[in-house]
C-alpha cells in the first residue's frame, strides 16, 4: 500500500503542483488541498491510468481524502472493491 500512497503523491506533485509535505493520508483532497471539480476528474482518470484500474463516478465520490484513495486503489487491485 506504501507503493500507491507514493504514486498518489507523485501524481498530486506532478499533475497538480501540491506541496509533498501536504499530500498525507487524512488530508481532504477538496477542502485541503484545493482541488475543483475539473482537478477531481482529471486526477480520477490519473489514477485509472496509472493503477490500470476502472474507478465508477459513483465510487470516484468516495475518494475524499488521499487515504479513501489508497484505500480504495490497493482494494480494487486486489479485487475485492466492496
Amino acid at each position: 500500500m506504501e507503493d500507491i500512497q507514493e504514486k498518489i503523491t507523485q501524481i498530486l506533485v506532478d499533475k497538480l503542483g501540491i506541496k509533498e509535505t501536504e499530500v498525507t493520508a487524512d488530508a481532504n483532497l477538496i477542502k485541503d488541498l484545493g482541488i475543483d471539480s475539473l482537478d477531481y476528474a482529471e486526477l480520477v482518470m490519473e489514477f485509472e491510468q496509472v493503477f490500470n484500474i476502472r474507478i465508477p463516478d459513483t465510487d470516484s465520490e468516495k475518494l475524499i481524502t488521499i487515504g479513501d484513495a489508497v484505500k480504495y486503489i490497493s482494494e480494487k487491485r486486489n479485487g475485492s472493491t466492496s
